[in-house]
């Protein structure tokens, strides 16, 4: 029986390259696009799929929330993150997510390919990079790094930062009110024990948090 998968992501073109990607393999499934968190919960509560294809940026919520949401719907349902950004920026809260695999976008087709059969087979999927800093991480485990203490959501306010948007903008971003991003912000400098946003972007940028 051809199996059934959910792509995910905000822009058109990517799905389009995806679906052809899954077209061309060898054991093409028929595949559902979502542009935005709700309409992936939806299609989510309505199909059971063997998989679903996730970005991390949604335009109306972050794709750790939407995560969660499948999980909550579908606790069975692998999903395999596809994100634009570094695995050392999300790859481990996805996991811990509840994520069966990630990868980046410019890992190749044929990986993508293989992180779908194995995550389909009940098992987690990871690049190979991520996999040997894991593995170097067990022999070695090194001391927690401040970052690790924030919350998902601090955690992607702290990227937003980063990448020099405002609170105005981070707020309507994720359809939050400006006064809980300045909230999370000062949590955040709490927790990072930093005082200022110029602090807090060096920070980012030194443990590779920003791109």
């Amino acid at each position: 029986m051809k199996k059934r998968y959910l792509v995910v992501d905000d822009h058109a073109v990517v799905r389009q390259g995806l679906l052809r990607i899954l077209a061309e393999s060898p054991a093409p499934p028929a595949v559902d696009e979502a542009g935005s968190m709700r309409e992936a919960l939806a299609k989510t509560a309505a199909v059971a799929y063997d998989a679903v294809i996730l970005d991390i940026s949604l335009p109306d919520g972050s794709g750790l929330d939407a995560l969660k949401g499948i999980k909550r719907l579908r606790p069975q349902t692998p999903v395999l993150i596809l994100s634009i950004h570094p695995e050392e920026q999300y790859a481990v809260r996805s996991i811990k997510a509840g994520a069966s695999g990630y990868l980046t976008k410019d890992s190749a087709p044929a990986e993508l390919v293989a992180a779908l059969v194995r995550i389909g087979e009940g098992r987690r999927y990871v690049g190979a990079a991520l996999a040997e800093r894991l593995a170097d991480a067990l022999d070695h485990p090194p001391e927690k790094a401040r970052h690790e203490t924030l919350s998902d959501r601090e955690f992607q306010v702290l990227g937003l930062v980063a990448e020099g948007k405002t609170t105005g903008e981070i707020a309507a971003g994720l359809f939050l009110s400006p006064k809980t991003i300045s909230t999370y912000r000062l949590r955040i400098l709490t927790k990072l024990n930093l005082r200022t946003t110029a602090q807090l972007i060096q920070y980012a940028v030194k443990n590779g948090l920003c791109d």
